[in-house]
């Protein structure tokens, strides 16, 4: 797997301001995107490189990768809706995810969203951040499957982020044509967010772009 180097630029909501407050109204430095790229690239080679089998060990590397993203999700929910009020509906959750969470990380909203409003979502992202600089020299599903790892953290930061708003969750991610991935959130019925009644099947929800 080869990278192109990332450009530099702020994270976590844009560029600063010259006091170093960050652009979304929060204070605080700015960590500089570069560095949150170069660390992922490091951070998941790292965990593979040191596995004892790479293909035994998967469940363990995507355990210790979705267990850092979870703390980093818990720590970002409580930074940026300190001042919001409750979310009172899982909808509202999750598209605050697809949103306001994708936005902080990504620099970009989901790009889809569906549901069959019995507790699971998939959001689909066709332009991936950290894909979009991803290369093998084979590419299709060797690709695919060398990509997969760095989707672990996110999968993490997801579940962290829904579990400090009260909405428990198993999060799963797959790719098979980058730049593009999907994430499954399964959400428990059992929830402190309350759920609407809905019919069964699938459905699509438009998010509106701000």
């Amino acid at each position: 797997m080869s990278f192109l180097s990332p450009t530099t630029s702020s994270i976590f909501g844009g560029s600063g301001n010259e006091d170093g407050s960050a652009a979304t109204g929060h204070g605080g430095m700015l960590v500089n995107e570069s560095c949150l790229d170069f660390l992922m690239m490091e951070l998941v080679d790292a965990m593979c490189r040191t596995a004892i089998d790479e293909d035994t060990d998967r469940e363990v590397i995507f355990y210790k990768l979705e267990m850092l993203g979870y703390r980093v999700g818990q720590s970002l929910v409580e930074r940026f809706t300190v001042d919001r009020p409750r979310f009172t509906d899982t909808l509202d959750v999750v598209k605050f995810i697809c949103k306001d969470l994708w936005v902080i990380m990504f620099k970009k909203q989901v790009d889809n969203l569906k549901t069959n409003h019995r507790g699971v979502y998939v959001l689909q992202d066709n332009n991936f951040r950290w894909f979009m600089r991803m290369s093998t020299d084979i590419g299709g599903t060797d690709s695919s499957s060398k990509a997969t790892p760095y989707l672990w953290f996110p999968c993490g930061v997801i579940r962290g982020a829904l579990a400090n708003l009260g909405v428990s969750s198993v999060v799963m991610a797959e790719t098979s044509n980058l730049p593009q991935c999907k994430y499954f959130l399964s959400l428990s019925q059992q929830s402190q967010c309350r759920s609407r009644a809905f019919p069964s099947g699938t459905f699509q929800i438009k998010i509106a772009k701000s």
